[in-house]
């Protein structure tokens, strides 16, 4: 083949990306809701469910217990209310010798 042809490829294959998770959605409305929540909730954490803030409050653990107990296990987003990055949290695992 001389450097004036081309090859024509056949088309590739596109996997549809797979939908969102309900999690990646309410953590996709808590960052779409962070400007907003900035100014009424700034410091707090917030639980988001269905899109929106269904409960705000200083323990994100007790925030998230109350709303387990009252909807059952349901997939939400806790988040912090704050525009410092996250902190890194490490998961200690067992490690068997």
């Amino acid at each position: 083949m001389n450097p004036t042809e081309s090859t024509i490829l056949p088309a590739p294959v596109i996997e549809p990306t797979p939908p969102l998770t309900k999690w990646e959605r309410e953590y996709q409305a808590f960052q779409r809701l962070l400007p907003e929540l900035l100014r009424t909730h700034r410091g707090k954490y917030v639980v988001i469910h269905d899109g929106a803030v269904v409960a705000s409050g200083d323990d994100d653990v007790a925030l998230a217990l109350g709303f387990f107990q009252q909807h059952g296990n349901v997939p939400i987003h806790v988040g912090l209310v704050t525009d410092q990055p996250e902190p890194l949290v490490r998961i200690p695992h067992y490690h068997q010798r």
